[in-house]
């Protein structure tokens, strides 16, 4: 029966070899990520109503208990994330847009396929129990494990594998947002950064079966009601850009914001891990008593802000607010994404603007709705470093093309405002603070993924300072090795002796006995520690210009534990190359 199976799967593996073939399967990863993404949003209404009047009304809680108890919902939501998260702590890591990045450019596209379980009960839970986050991180990660699992079912190469992840991720969001464009710009610009028509094809179809799946599903509704907009006066351009200056360095408060409280949880906070996302919950539930707009994804807000129907000063507020109440869900363990916040305080910020240059020159401005539409797409584009994708879906959103020329001025000078501090996006930052970097490549990646303990020889050929050289030739003429360490009589290094250096010099008889190891020994020796990722140890071979590097005790930098070889080097990372596509 498994041989059937495996000529079954054979068979279909050839047909999807070709481009045009590859199109069905991307239809039927748009048709099953649309319907994850709308079964996402259903679970994240249930928990909603679970956490919320009705679901204590379930229990029998009535009455004057209901003003105490709701503002506790997000900490209640918080317990059942941290149970979650401490019983499937590996699946719960690999949570997130920037994993999905990560698991595109180093790991073939393979994602596990209990991310669809662990990622969509973990994230329902934070968003429907009032953490602020959004859906649209979840999703993506969603849609994208469908891809990778369609695509290693059958075995596929790396790259068809990665343009599936990228249907997946497409069809999700095209789905949550009904905006097929924006799903296509999002894969293309964030998860593969390639726009080769091998993989645009595939991607448009994906996100035009999701689209439609999630229109079947929901109805044909868009996230955002909006009134029309306009451009009052092409001098408007002006504020536009100084729209665009205030939202880059509000992004990048946001993100500064976002790792300080990650790395306060993790740091400073001395409670069980177990328990972190329900103190964070907490800190949301106390600040949603006065606020209530921080709690989940704050889409009605939004709406009340492109509506015209905030006051500037609460629209101003909100905005730091939602960067804490953010900052915390998400920092002390809460699970969902950052672009709904981004959306919500670019809304505020837009609005809060709009409203102040409104007042100003009611004449020649656009109303404050306005400022918000475009702050909402200025502020994500900068966070995500997306601007294009952003640009597109607004303009889905909008459907007018009038608004769409302060949209992408505003986008643009925000991106580059916050570029000024960072050049990278909030997904490449997590990376680079858990010592991923995709942007070097998958080959340094994999070289710093290995260690030197891993990889080096512990059979090493010492020679001592007073040997001659008479006894150095018969020493190292029994050896492997091509470098020598040079130690003193305490065992210490004190200098390394080449193979070169010593044949230059083999003919010389008379210096038998009068010349010793300490004479020819180079001094200062570079070395490396166990601990030492192989990528160091390529720079530190290639700086060097040798084929040999002494390893050294990390607490000890004169005791010689080892030697690493720079053929071995390149042979471990052609075994992990070797490994990860037999692990496919």
């Amino acid at each position: 029966m498994k041989a059937k199976l495996e000529i079954i799967r054979g068979k279909i593996k050839a047909l999807l070899m070709q481009d045009h073939n590859m199109l069905i399967l991307a239809a039927l990863i748009g048709f099953l990520a649309g319907f994850a993404s709308t079964a996402f949003r259903w679970m994240i209404e249930f928990f909603g109503i679970v956490f919320s009047t009705k679901g204590l009304s379930w229990l029998g809680i009535t009455g004057t208990a209901l003003p105490f108890l709701l503002p506790l919902m997000p900490m209640f939501g918080g317990i059942v994330t941290g149970i979650i998260c401490h019983f499937f702590p590996d699946a719960v890591k690999e949570n997130g847009v920037h994993r999905v990045m990560h698991a595109v450019a180093l790991k073939a596209g393979k994602i596990r396929k209990r991310t669809l379980i662990t990622c969509s009960a973990t994230s329902a839970l934070t968003i429907g129990s009032g953490g602020s986050a959004g859906r649209e991180g979840p999703t993506v990660q969603i849609g994208s494990a469908v891809g990778s699992a369609l695509g290693n079912l059958f075995h596929l190469s790396r790259e068809r594998v990665r343009v599936l992840v990228g249907c997946g991720a497409a069809a999700g969001i095209a789905a949550s947002f009904n905006a097929p464009l924006a799903g296509v710009l999002f894969a293309l610009e964030i998860i593969l950064g390639d726009f080769t028509i091998h993989t645009f094809s595939p991607i448009i179809v994906a996100s035009v079966i999701g689209t439609a799946t999630g229109r079947a599903l929901e109805g044909n509704e868009i996230t955002f009601h909006v009134p029309v907009h306009e451009l009052v006066s092409y001098s408007e351009i002006i504020l536009y850009l100084f729209l665009g200056l205030l939202c880059g360095l509000v992004s990048r408060l946001f993100t500064l914001v976002y790792f300080k409280s990650n790395d306060f949880f993790e740091e400073k906070v001395r409670i069980p891990k177990i328990l972190k996302p329900a103190l964070g919950g907490l800190i949301v539930g106390l600040i949603s008593i006065g606020f209530p707009a921080v709690l989940g994804n704050g889409y009605d807000f939004m709406e009340k802000a492109l509506s015209g129907e905030l006051l500037w000063s609460m629209a101003f507020l909100l905005i730091f607010l939602k960067i804490i109440s953010t900052s915390v869900t998400l920092g002390s363990g809460g699970l969902g994404g950052v672009f709904a916040p981004s959306l919500f305080i670019g809304a505020m910020l837009g609005s809060a603007f709009g409203a102040l240059v409104h007042d100003i020159s009611p004449n020649l401005t656009a109303s404050p709705e306005t400022y918000a539409l475009v702050g909402m797409g200025a502020v994500a584009g900068a966070v995500m470093q997306a601007p294009l994708t952003n640009i597109l879906m607004l303009f889905e959103l909008t459907n007018d093309y009038t608004i769409i020329l302060p949209i992408m001025i505003t986008c643009i000078v925000s991106a580059y405002t916050f570029r000024g501090f960072s050049k990278n996006s909030i997904y490449i930052q997590k990376l680079l603070k858990e010592g991923i970097n995709i942007q070097h490549g998958r080959e340094v990646s994999i070289l710093n993924s290995i260690r030197v303990d891993e990889v080096m020889n512990k059979e090493v050929t010492t020679i001592l300072e007073g040997m001659p050289f008479r006894k150095i030739l018969e020493t190292i003429s029994h050896s492997k090795n091509f470098y020598f360490p040079v130690i003193n009589s305490q065992g210490e290094m004190s200098g390394i002796l080449s193979f070169h250096m010593v044949r230059e010099m083999i003919f010389e008889e008379e210096l038998g006995d009068l010349v010793v190891a300490n004479d020819l020994s180079v001094k200062p020796v570079k070395s490396l520690t166990p601990d030492t990722n192989l990528n160091q140890a390529m720079e530190l071979f290639a700086h060097l210009d040798v084929e040999q590097l002494p390893v050294v005790h990390k607490n000890d930098p004169k005791r010689v534990i080892g030697m690493v070889n720079r053929g071995e080097v390149v042979a471990a990372y052609n075994r992990e190359v070797l490994v990860s596509e037999f692990d496919r």
